[in-house]
């Protein structure tokens, strides 16, 4: 997904919520429970199922769960003035410092533990 159409979906977001006056509800603690809220729901799709069967049973809720996780990701990062694009790739190469190929290569070791 490229630059523009991150800000697309951005703005979609946001009018959205600008339509139905919800912004006025919209406040980094709210959302960011709203978030955990989401997540939440998402597992709660694989719960008591292996990956296979909550696919197969709750493919469709998934999408939908994971699209609000999104969503509510996509508003926060909107009301704190964050770039999406740059905050992730800012993580990426964090990541790389803390899992270094020849250490992580095929492990799924915790990198304090590496």
């Amino acid at each position: 997904m490229c630059m523009n159409e991150i800000k697309e979906l951005m703005d979609k977001v946001i009018q959205f919520r600008d339509e139905r006056n919800w912004g006025q509800f919209h406040n980094p603690k709210d959302l960011a429970i709203s978030l955990s809220l989401e997540a939440s729901e998402l597992l709660e799709n694989f719960q008591w199922k292996n990956s296979e069967e909550a696919l197969i049973q709750n493919k469709e809720n998934i999408k939908d769960e994971l699209a609000d996780v999104m969503i509510y990701s996509m508003l926060l990062a909107n009301d704190l003035n964050l770039d999406i694009e740059a905050i992730v790739k800012e993580k990426i190469e964090k990541n790389k410092m803390k899992y270094p190929i020849e250490k992580a290569y095929g492990v799924k070791t915790k990198y304090t533990d590496l």
